[in-house]
């Protein structure tokens, strides 16, 4: 069986080889897991790694759904929520974020809300990243994590308000309820 990704450009309305989809998709997936992973430059590398390399030994199947970005982002979600019950690792988390260049917004806000959410459970983590960062519905949050949408919005709101209490009163003006 030819795993083998083709260079050559898709023909107009036949879906996008596997190499064009990593290419445009790259860029998102590795923003997502970079949240998911609380700021952890490697391991959101890895995680997309690992997304894509699960996507290309399936690319036939899944180049014909509706949404194979969508399908990304779930495989993405469900590899770093299963990523600690397969790691057995020596690695030693640290508190210091790696220099990073900011374009915009405020950096030490950033830092702030990456460490707080580095606080929440994977699964909360995974809510708020998905509804808030990436702008999901709770219906597109809910098929990505495999949860009913009433999950969702419980797991939001109970992830929202430790993130509240964690920030404390100087944050509650940017974070209303």
């Amino acid at each position: 069986m030819d795993h083998s990704p083709t260079t050559e450009p898709a023909a107009p309305g036949a879906p996008p080889t596997f190499l064009e989809f990593a290419a445009a998709r790259s860029r998102p997936l590795y923003r997502t897991a970079y949240l998911l992973t609380g700021g952890d430059v490697h391991l959101a590398e890895d995680l997309v790694q690992e997304a894509l390399s699960r996507m290309f030994v399936r690319w036939r199947r899944v180049s014909r759904l509706e949404n194979p970005a969508g399908y990304a982002q779930t495989v993405l979600v469900n590899t770093f929520l299963s990523l600690r019950r397969r790691r057995s690792s020596t690695e030693k988390v640290t508190g210091e974020f790696p220099e990073l260049a900011v374009t915009d917004g405020d950096p030490a806000l950033r830092v702030t809300l990456l460490q707080a959410l580095q606080q929440v459970s994977r699964q909360d983590r995974a809510v708020l990243v998905l509804r808030f960062w990436e702008d999901r519905s709770v219906e597109e949050t809910a098929a990505a994590l495999q949860l009913t949408t009433s999950a969702v919005r419980s797991r939001s709101h109970r992830a929202l308000g430790r993130l509240r209490a964690q920030l404390g009163d100087s944050f509650a003006e940017r974070f209303p309820r």
